[in-house]
């Protein structure tokens, strides 16, 4: 009996400690900027949504702000999409959730994608998903990977906590995405707070950047203004960093 259990105790640690090595992250690899032309666009020129892409009734401008809101349930988040496509960039906004506790995101480096349970995208609000990766905000601050992953690139609770700390659930907060190769890093209000490289850069593509009404049972609404974006930026950095 000795020996099974022996066996048994033996057989259940190198498992375990196989799902451990499974669970790992893998080491990133370094992917330089990309280069290219170095211009600054305003994606939203404060009066319509000219240059962009998705529900009209679930997106629309008010006083000088992109306003996000559905009143009926939503089964799949929705994005409002830049027509232009982008890989290297700077990105300076500002957002606020107005209502629900549900988050918000920016996506980027992916394309349109229609999820595989959807039969008809038009009646089902489903023409407009995104595949890719998404920086979230507020509430759950942090990283997914849309529809790729199990979704499963956050990087830990800690960048949570930090931006937890430099966020306002239910106020404006400023912000600055730089990506950059494969690499993605966010200032909130001033504090830089996410900094990670996608251990997969084979996953980045240009594409279009989506602005996200997330899926929920309740009302939202979102506001979004600014929208500054710069080109294959040059300086390598956080420019909003105080």
């Amino acid at each position: 009996m000795r020996t099974v259990a022996s066996l048994l105790v033996l057989l259940i640690t190198s498992f375990a400690a196989g799902q451990a090595k499974k669970a790992q992250p893998k080491e990133a690899p370094v992917v330089p900027p990309r280069e290219g032309k170095s211009e600054t666009i305003e994606l939203f020129n404060g009066k319509n949504l000219d240059g962009w892409e998705g529900y009209s009734d679930l997106w629309s401008v008010k006083d000088g702000v992109i306003v996000a809101k559905n009143k009926e349930p939503l089964r799949f988040s929705t994005y409002l999409l830049t027509k232009g496509k982008y890989t290297d960039f700077r990105l300076i906004f500002a957002a606020k959730l107005v209502e629900s506790e549900m988050h918000s995101g920016v996506a980027l480096w992916g394309q349109l994608h229609v999820p595989k349970e959807v039969k008809d995208p038009d009646k089902e609000k489903a023409q407009y998903t995104y595949q890719g990766h998404l920086v979230m905000f507020p509430t759950g601050w942090g990283l997914f990977d849309l529809y790729r992953r199990m979704g499963a690139i956050n990087p830990g609770m800690e960048i949570r906590d930090v931006a937890i700390k430099a966020g306002k659930q239910h106020d404006w907060n400023d912000m600055e995405i730089l990506a950059q190769g494969n690499r993605i890093r966010l200032a909130v209000n001033g504090k830089a707070v996410l900094d990670w490289r996608d251990p997969q850069p084979d996953l980045i593509k240009e594409g279009p950047i989506g602005l996200q009404l997330h899926s929920n049972n309740v009302p939202q609404e979102i506001h979004f203004k600014g929208l500054k974006l710069e080109t294959f930026p040059k300086e390598d950095k956080l420019v909003t960093v105080k």
